[in-house]
């Protein structure tokens, strides 16, 4: 009876997922959200069902999709004995409770579901207490619904919240808990700052990219440490500092969480000591997914939230990472209705395109497969140097 037990708690969950196309999000954008999403809904230990989609000027403000889409698939639920519904927009808290009601499931949205796989990876108190913090500021709002929401918990996906003793309190305990936990990490922010300026004079190099493009491998493979790596999103949480040696010359490198479209504004807020890492590094080694379909995408991304924390204006060397899994899409071309794009393009081409005219250094490699990483050593060495010998005119016996 106990195994049988154990097996049922195990079960990884059924999920659906559910999206709008609208005049500012096309299909083809929604279809790589959604790709996005599933690996987001793999990472948190569940299995995809299926996905469903409505064309709509704006999202249902009730439902966030129409009726007639909403009842189709609440019946698809029901006949299939999904226990979750994931949706790839924040959804308002009248939404939610809504939607619970005519699903009678768990029902989450992406910010949710990020959230949920923070708090399973967060390893430090540290990176628990942020966490955490950005758990109780999404469900701030969200309080008068959670009641129905936590009266059917049954564990798995959404549930690796604060609990239900806490939630259960009123608006003013939820309030003080926030200013408690800010407290801590402004506290705790303190420290980390501390221990940055005592690290000494070395140069500082961080790793920055999209969830999931190799950062930690690429991050043992300088070091020759072992820093956790795994091929799902968010398998960093912590910054890891590392002292490297290249050429008898030393510098910190330290690896950073990972960024991604539609980051909860909660994370990257409750995250910022995480991206001081960023704004206060010499250097920026900004690892992209070459392999992946939309690495343009991610780039920008990445480049956009560096920006907003004031961490663009830094030498940065590009690394276009997993080249030995990058594969053009095959064009016929005496099919003229097919015009050429990016994604056709070879690695030469990338190499001869804007990555060959940006200011910034590119270097293509596999971390993996360690293919030209002596050339990302060598790139890595030239920058390194040159910023020391600027701060240290005097003693430059390392070159």
């Amino acid at each position: 009876m106990l195994e049988k037990k154990t097996k049922v708690e195990n079960r990884r969950e059924k999920a659906v997922l559910i999206g709008v196309v609208t005049q500012f999000q096309t299909e083809e954008k929604l279809d790589e959200y959604l790709d996005e999403l599933a690996f987001l809904t793999d990472t948190a230990g569940a299995d995809v069902q299926n996905r469903f989609t409505q064309k709509l000027d704006r999202p249902n403000p009730k439902t966030f999709l129409g009726t007639g889409k909403m009842e189709e698939i609440a019946a698809y639920i029901k006949a299939n004995e999904t226990d979750i519904a994931i949706f790839d927009d924040e959804l308002s808290p009248s939404q939610i409770k809504n939607v619970e009601k005519l699903f009678d499931i768990k029902v989450l949205d992406r910010t949710n579901l990020i959230l949920d796989i923070f708090a399973a990876r967060a390893q430090t108190s540290y990176a628990r207490t942020q966490v955490e913090l950005a758990q109780y500021q999404y469900l701030l709002p969200r309080l008068t619904n959670m009641w129905t929401h936590l009266s059917k918990q049954k564990g798995g996906i959404g549930m690796k919240g604060p609990g239900e003793r806490e939630i259960e309190t009123d608006r003013r305990i939820i309030r003080d808990k926030i200013s408690l936990l800010k407290k801590q990490l402004v506290k705790i922010d303190k420290q980390m700052a501390i221990q940055r300026s005592n690290r000494g004079s070395m140069v500082r190099v961080a790793l920055v990219g999209y969830t999931n493009v190799g950062k930690s491998t690429l991050m043992n493979l300088l070091s020759k440490s072992k820093v956790f790596a795994e091929n799902k999103l968010f398998a960093t949480l912590d910054t890891t500092v590392r002292k490297v040696v290249i050429h008898n010359l030393p510098f910190l490198l330290s690896d950073t969480v990972g960024f991604i479209r539609k980051l909860p504004t909660q994370l990257v807020e409750s995250f910022k000591s995480t991206l001081d890492e960023v704004r206060e590094a010499d250097v920026l080694l900004h690892v992209v997914d070459i392999s992946h379909p939309n690495f343009e995408e991610h780039l920008e991304t990445v480049d956009r939230t560096i920006a907003e924390i004031d961490g663009q204006e830094k030498p940065t060397i590009m690394i276009f990472n997993k080249i030995d899994a990058y594969v053009p899409e095959n064009r016929d071309p005496d099919d003229l209705s097919e015009p050429e794009n990016n994604r056709h393009f070879s690695l030469e081409d990338w190499k001869s395109t804007w990555f060959a005219r940006t200011d910034r250094q590119a270097v293509f490699i596999s971390a993996t497969e360690k293919e030209n990483v002596e050339d990302l050593r060598n790139r890595l060495y030239e920058t390194v140097a040159e910023i020391h010998a600027r701060r240290y005119p005097n003693n430059n016996f390392l070159f």
